[in-house]
């Protein structure tokens, strides 16, 4: 046998192995411990917060516009997972309403926390549409020719069916013919077998597109520090706090994680440079490489024909996290701003719309 198939061989078995090992460490079951109750907030807490409404221009709504932008539905909470247990349920946070933020909760915390419970299928521009709320990330649909495209698959596989039997039931049926993972945090490529066959790609009938590095990425993050990052990501997004005005009330990307069965898929197709064009199912796409930026392996993807660029997770509706409680990778602040003047200098005098997958997009040119 040659060396490169041996090689090949042995790379295909390597990465059933992380795979198999991956998904074992995150759909592992974490006991719920003992919650002490929570305490009023602190007066230095309170005038802290107080602060924060002369700090912010809190009178500026255009984000609440644009995170209702574009609905077209939702489904029912919560969502189950096939032993009846819950996986995900926003029902949780209907403590959170239009009036002032509690005296206990920061009100730029508040706010964000408002627009994150919008959720369900929006549509961005003709033939691009998101799922967002079901999760904490976003998954985009793309409308090929024949067939979808979708852009990140949430982090489990019951919220990923979710979102995509809503889109069915206001967009036509449509075989799903690629995956496009944009980065190797688990919130985006998790629920991938929740939208798709692991036959369907072996066959060739579906790719699954990543950027160079993806893999390893995925596996040294979460299986090789597995055990203590995923015990840290449970601290970082407050899993075992109770939802309420002194409890969890929101994750800044999102509502929260969900909790189900998580999944990979290996790529069939890896992105390597800057300008890489591809096109599938008569979508063109041109990918800007974007690692160690949010995350060791990212890609950018503009997509020509619709005037929409998405940036991944390298410009969403908060601060840039070049840090992360959980112990992921430092970000280089450098290459992440150097990506995003390229992305602005290359792709911004010809797109209408920015996605990014998580929040809402940014229509205009501003």
């Amino acid at each position: 046998m040659p060396r490169s198939t041996i090689r090949n061989s042995t790379r295909r078995q390597a990465a059933v192995s992380y795979v198999a090992l991956l998904t074992t460490l995150l759909t592992s079951v974490h006991a719920q411990p003992a919650v002490e109750q929570p305490k009023p907030a602190s007066a230095h807490t309170i005038a802290a917060n107080a602060a924060v409404l002369q700090e912010l221009p809190f009178a500026n709504v255009q984000d609440f516009s644009d995170a209702k932008r574009g609905y077209m539905g939702t489904v029912p909470m919560p969502i189950k997972k096939a032993d009846g247990s819950i996986c995900w349920d926003l029902n949780r946070y209907n403590f959170i309403n239009d009036g002032p933020a509690p005296d206990s909760i920061n009100p730029s915390l508040w706010r964000q926390a408002r627009l994150n419970l919008n959720n369900g299928l929006f549509k961005v521009t003709d033939r691009v549409y998101q799922i967002r709320g079901l999760d904490l990330a976003n998954m985009t649909l793309i409308e090929g020719d024949t067939g979808l495209i979708i852009v990140d698959t949430l982090l489990t596989t019951e919220v990923a069916r979710a979102g995509l039997d809503l889109y069915f039931r206001y967009r036509p049926k449509r075989e799903v013919l690629a995956v496009i993972y944009t980065h190797s945090h688990a919130d985006h490529y998790g629920g991938v077998k929740g939208v798709i066959n692991e036959r369907d790609v072996q066959s060739g009938k579906v790719q699954v597109i990543a950027p160079e590095g993806f893999l390893e990425e995925a596996v040294s993050e979460n299986v090789l520090a597995g055990n203590a990052m995923n015990r840290r990501t449970l601290y970082q997004y407050g899993e075992f706090l109770p939802s309420g005005p002194r409890g969890q009330v929101d994750s800044g990307l999102g509502k929260t994680l969900s909790d189900g069965t998580f999944t990979l898929i290996p790529p069939t197709y890896t992105i390597k440079r800057s300008g890489e064009t591809l096109t599938v199912d008569g979508v063109q796409m041109e990918f800007q490489m974007a690692p160690d930026t949010e995350a060791p392996s990212e890609m950018l993807i503009y997509f020509p024909q619709f005037k929409v660029l998405d940036i991944a997770e390298d410009a969403t509706h908060t601060l840039h996290n070049l840090y992360t409680l959980r112990g992921a990778q430092i970000r280089d602040a450098c290459k992440w701003w150097k990506t995003l003047n390229t992305a602005i200098n290359t792709y911004i005098d010809k797109t209408d719309a920015v996605i990014a997958q998580h929040h809402w997009p940014t229509w205009g040119k501003e």
